[in-house]
């Protein structure tokens, strides 16, 4: 829980409990004591933990302020009686509340009448439309309002993956079964997947780091291109079993060539010293992009691949909409991205410096090398070349699992 909101909490608890025993000027000289402690943005905590208003406790420290003996001075008439002062906009304007919850409803279920579905739903708008209803109401009240009625600001969640596939845990269940048996066989398992493109230049990095204080990181304020410079491609692949990774950073396209070359660069810098005697290897990978299970030029390299080193390649795609399970992702290049945030990544070169100095406590270690190479985009699979692939599909969801045999 945010500092300020455990803050507001304590305030709170402690006004309610002695608000009975306090009149209308003790109220807000305690308030106002407590705002002054808290320091900066204490006055604003405090009128939402106690409900008084930010001119009542601005008007109490400024009393707080002046000397000694002219605040001993209390005049009795000064001092507001129970029941005093203005009365709630809620008690004299019974409509409100019950417009108030209308419209905040009515964006929440999306009634396409309602005027603020388009619009940003904040306190100046909502006070607008109320003003327009015939309410006298301000920014400030609506806020108030919308706190006692327990709404709060909030951020979008991420949890929607799209429409779950029927046999969508099956595959899971699939892919899990074929590793175990991969690892029994002692038979390398990688998952494979390319990371975004990423900007050279001095352009802002997401995160932080720490620097000598008033003195940050300055960086290009537009993120335009630079042409000389480009950008990198990283595509990684990760061993699943020995914890180990290889990125190869791209200058070009992501294409299931380069997709599969650097499955090839792994296999003959990693994969073939860690596992001389394998006969077979296991990908686990994304349904789309340039190794999704429709693309046919990513069928035609990896058989090129299986020829070129006697292995039998299989392949196990994760069902739709569940690209955040790879293994790749969350066991990688999640650690990548936590090494290099909040540093501009100013050429190719700081990409691999960086990615290959990413270490974790479990013993992650990355290789990562630059693919200088371009890579063309469609080129077309024709019929013939597709049919002359050896490929084997497994009864279950045969266009997700299929094995590609070495015809060597």
């Amino acid at each position: 829980m945010p500092v300020h909101a455990v803050g507001e909490a304590q305030i709170s608890e402690k006004y309610e409990s002695i608000k009975p025993y306090l009149n209308e000027k003790t109220r807000r000289i305690w308030a106002a004591t407590e705002a002054r402690a808290m320091g900066r943005g204490g006055v604003s905590e405090v009128a939402r933990a106690t409900g008084l208003s930010r001119t009542t406790l601005y008007k109490a420290i400024a009393e707080l302020e002046q000397p000694i003996e002219e605040r001993m001075e209390i005049d009795p008439s000064a001092i507001r009686q129970t029941g005093g002062g203005r009365k709630l906009l809620s008690d004299t304007d019974l409509q409100l509340l019950e417009d108030l919850q209308e419209l905040m409803s009515a964006t929440t279920r999306g009634d396409p009448q309602s005027p603020l579905l388009w619009t940003t739903k904040s306190t100046i708008h909502l006070a607008e439309e109320l003003q327009a209803m015939g309410h006298r109401v301000s920014q400030t009240s609506v806020w108030r309002l919308l706190n006692a009625m327990d709404y709060s600001l909030q951020v979008n969640r991420k949890v929607h993956e799209g429409e779950d596939h029927p046999q969508r845990d099956e595959q899971f269940l699939h892919i899990a079964k074929r590793v175990k048996q991969f690892e029994q066989q002692q038979q390398p398992v990688i998952s494979v997947d390319a990371k975004k493109k990423e900007l050279l230049g001095e352009y802002r990095n997401q995160g932080q780091e720490w620097q000598a204080q008033g003195n940050p990181i300055a960086v290009q304020v537009y993120d335009f291109v630079d042409k000389q410079r480009g950008k990198a491609l990283p595509y990684g692949i990760y061993d699943l079993l020995l914890n180990q990774g290889w990125v190869s950073v791209g200058i070009d396209h992501d294409t299931a060539q380069f997709a599969v070359e650097s499955i090839r660069r792994w296999w003959y810098e990693m994969g073939l010293p860690l596992y001389p005697n394998a006969r077979q290897l296991l990908i686990t990978a994304d349904c789309g992009g340039s190794n999704g299970y429709r693309v046919r030029l990513w069928k035609l390299e990896l058989q090129r691949l299986a020829d070129e080193t006697g292995l039998d390649i299989e392949v196990c795609h994760f069902p739709p909409g569940t690209s955040k399970w790879n293994k790749s992702e969350h066991q990688m290049f999640c650690h990548i991205s936590q090494n290099w945030r909040g540093r501009p990544l100013t050429s190719r070169q700081v990409v691999i410096n960086l990615i290959n100095h990413t270490q974790t406590k479990q013993g992650l270690h990355i290789q990562a090398k630059l693919d200088k190479h371009h890579y063309k985009t469609k080129i077309k699979v024709t019929d013939d070349e597709f049919e002359a692939i050896s490929l084997e599909r497994d009864p279950f969801h045969g266009e997700w699992n299929y094995r590609i045999k070495s015809r060597e």
